[in-house]
C-alpha cells in the first residue's frame, strides 16, 4: 500500500503544528523540508515535540567519629565499600611522614592489597594538577568504578582534591575521608562538596559529590601545630557564632586549654566541642546539600574571606581570613544593633584568646568592596549576607554598604593590637564610633 502525503509548502501551519508528522505516522502531514527542527538553517517555528525530563540524584553520606581509626584491630576504614580489598590510599605528605608506618600496617594487617599515592597538599597546590595526578594514578591502579573506594587521608586540601577527582573519573568513583587537621574534622569532612582553586579564586572548580564515608579520629590532632589547630578553631567558632550560643561558652571556658593540650588533655570538653560543631555544620548543610538555597548560615565568615585569603596566601591559613572575616562583621552587626557592645568585645576577646587575627592589612575598602561584588555573583545577583543577631544566631542582610565596611575596618585596623592606629581611610571621615 502506497500512502501518499499531500504537498505542504514551507511555512504552512499544518505543516508545522502535527507531532504525529516527526513519529511517521500515515495520518499527520510532513514538510516538504522534514520535520520541523526547533533550531538550525530548517527552523520554520516552535518545536514539534519536547519533553522536560527530572529526576532526584538522593545525598547520601555517613560522618562519624572513629576513634582509633588506624588501629589494625579496628575494622572500620578497611570495611568502607565492602570487604577489604583492592584500594588506592592517597595521603598527605606530612600525614604519610608522621603516619605512614601505622597505615601500612593497618593495610597489611587488614588483608588489603593497595598503592599509595603522597601528596604536598595546601592552598597553593589545591588546583586541578592534583586532582589530575590522582586521576593518572586511578587509571594506572585500574581503579573500578563502585567496588574499590579510594581513601584520601589528610587535610582539607587533600581531600578536596581526591574528592574531585573521584567525581570525575567515570563520572562517580565512590572514596572515603580521613580528614587529619581540625579543619577538616569540623568542616571539611562535614560537606558535600569538593573544589579546587582557579585563577585568582579559591574553590572555583567543583562538584557535589560526598565522600560514602567520613572517619572522624581526634587523635591525629596530638600531631598538629599549634597554628592550624587555631585554623580549625576559627572554623568552630563560627558555627557558635551563628547557630550555637552553649558551643560559644564551651569555647570560652575550655577553648585556650583544648588549644595548648591539642584536644588531648581534656576528653570530655574535647567531645563536647567536637561533637557540636559537626552536629552544627551537618544539621544545616543536610536540606541544602548541593548548595541549591544560596542562603546558608554556615556562610558566615566567608563573604569576605575567599579573597582576602587567596590575595594574602601563604600569609593566611583559611581558618584565619575566615577569623577576620567574622570579626569585620561583628563590628557590622554590632554598628546596626544586632549585637550589644559587650558581646561584640566577648567575641573579639575570644579570637584573641585562641590566637586568631582580627584584622589584616587587605581588609579595606577597596579589597572589600571587590570581594562583595564577588561574593554577590556566587549568591544569585543579592548580598545575602549572614550577621550574628545575638550570640548563637543569625540573620541574612542584603543591604550592606560600602561605608558601613569601611567604618568596620577603619575601627578593627584602629584597635588592632598588632597594628598602630593610622589615618582614617577617607570613606569613614565621619564614622560614628559605637563599639
Amino acid at each position: 500500500m502506497t500512502l501518499h502525503r499531500p504537498h505542504r509548502p514551507p511555512g504552512d501551519p499544518a505543516a508545522v503544528h502535527d507531532p504525529a508528522a516527526v513519529h511517521g505516522h500515515a495520518d499527520g502531514p510532513v514538510p516538504a523540508h522534514g520535520p520541523v527542527l526547533p533550531y538550525g538553517p530548517h527552523a520554520t517555528g516552535e518545536p514539534v515535540t519536547g519533553r522536560t525530563v527530572g529526576s532526584a540524584l538522593p545525598v547520601r553520606h555517613q560522618v562519624r567519629f572513629v576513634p582509633g581509626v588506624l588501629d589494625p584491630g579496628n575494622p572500620a576504614l578497611a570495611r568502607v565499600g565492602g570487604p577489604p580489598g583492592r584500594r588506592l590510599v592517597v595521603v598527605e605528605a606530612r600525614v604519610h611522614e608522621l603516619y605512614g608506618h601505622h597505615l601500612h600496617r593497618y593495610l597489611a594487617a587488614r588483608g588489603v592489597e593497595y598503592e599509595t599515592l603522597v601528596l604536598l597538599a595546601h592552598e597553593q597546590v589545591k588546583t586541578m594538577d592534583s586532582v589530575f595526578r590522582v586521576a593518572d594514578r586511578m587509571d594506572s591502579f585500574g581503579t573500578s568504578r563502585r567496588g574499590e573506594p579510594v581513601i584520601a587521608i589528610g587535610g582539607g586540601a587533600l581531600t578536596d582534591a581526591v574528592g574531585l577527582a573521584c567525581s570525575l573519573y567515570r563520572r562517580s568513583t565512590p572514596f572515603v575521608r580521613v580528614p587529619t587537621t581540625l579543619i577538616g574534622l569540623v568542616d571539611t569532612g562535614a560537606g558535600a562538596g569538593a573544589g579546587v582553586g582557579h585563577g585568582r579564586h579559591r574553590n572555583r572548580l567543583g562538584t557535589y559529590r560526598p565522600a560514602v564515608d567520613t572517619l572522624l579520629d581526634p587523635a591525629f590532632l596530638a600531631t598538629l601545630d599549634r597554628r592550624h589547630l587555631g585554623n580549625g578553631l576559627a572554623e568552630i567558632l563560627k558555627v557558635a557564632l551563628i547557630k550555637d550560643r552553649h558551643l560559644f561558652e564551651l569555647l570560652e571556658r575550655h577553648g585556650r586549654d583544648l588549644l595548648d593540650e591539642r584536644f588531648q588533655g581534656s576528653p570530655r570538653a574535647g567531645a563536647q566541642v567536637l561533637t557540636r560543631a559537626v552536629r552544627g555544620m551537618l544539621r544545616e548543610l543536610q536540606p541544602n546539600a548541593r548548595d541549591h538555597q544560596p542562603e546558608r548560615l554556615t556562610d558566615y565568615g566567608h563573604s569576605f574571606s575567599p579573597t582576602v585569603e587567596l590575595r594574602a596566601l601563604p600569609e593566611l591559613l583559611h581558618g584565619e581570613a575566615v577569623c577576620v572575616d567574622m570579626a569585620l562583621t561583628t563590628v557590622v552587626a554590632q554598628r546596626r544593633g544586632l549585637l550589644g557592645t559587650e558581646q561584640a568585645e566577648r567575641i573579639l576577646r575570644l579570637m584573641r584568646r585562641l590566637g586568631l587575627p582580627v584584622w589584616h592589612p587587605l581588609i579595606e575598602p577597596v579589597t572589600l568592596a571587590e570581594a562583595l561584588a564577588d561574593t554577590v555573583r556566587r549568591r544569585d545577583g543579592r548580598q545575602r549576607l549572614p550577621l550574628p543577631a545575638g550570640i548563637g544566631s543569625g540573620v541574612f542582610v542584603d543591604d550592606l554598604t560600602g561605608r558601613e565596611l569601611a567604618c568596620a575596618a577603619w575601627w578593627l585596623r584602629d584597635r588592632s593590637t598588632a597594628t598602630p592606629a593610622g589615618e582614617e581611610y577617607p570613606e569613614t571621615e565621619g564614622c560614628e564610633v559605637r563599639a
